[in-house]
């Protein structure tokens, strides 16, 4: 689970930057879950990037089955 969060997050800030924008700017994030028990292994990893002051977020079961796909997330950030 950690990796995958890593990854996701990793992705995400590629994606912000990409598009000229800072981790700084995130005012919200949404996770998605295969399984809500990995909840604990995700926001352990995910505590590591938002160390203070995280934004906005919401953690829900993702909807469908994608086979090895554990976490998937996604990120609004507002650079003014």
């Amino acid at each position: 689970m950690q990796e995958q969060t890593r990854q996701a997050l990793a992705n995400c800030r590629a994606v912000l930057r990409a598009a000229g924008a800072a981790w700084e700017d995130i005012v919200e994030v949404g996770v998605l879950l295969a399984n809500p028990a990995d909840f604990a292994g995700m926001n352990e990893e995910y505590a590591t990037w938002f160390p203070s002051t995280p934004p906005s977020r919401y953690v829900a079961k993702l909807g469908v089955e994608l086979p090895g796909v554990l976490v998937s997330i996604r990120m609004t950030a507002f650079t003014g």
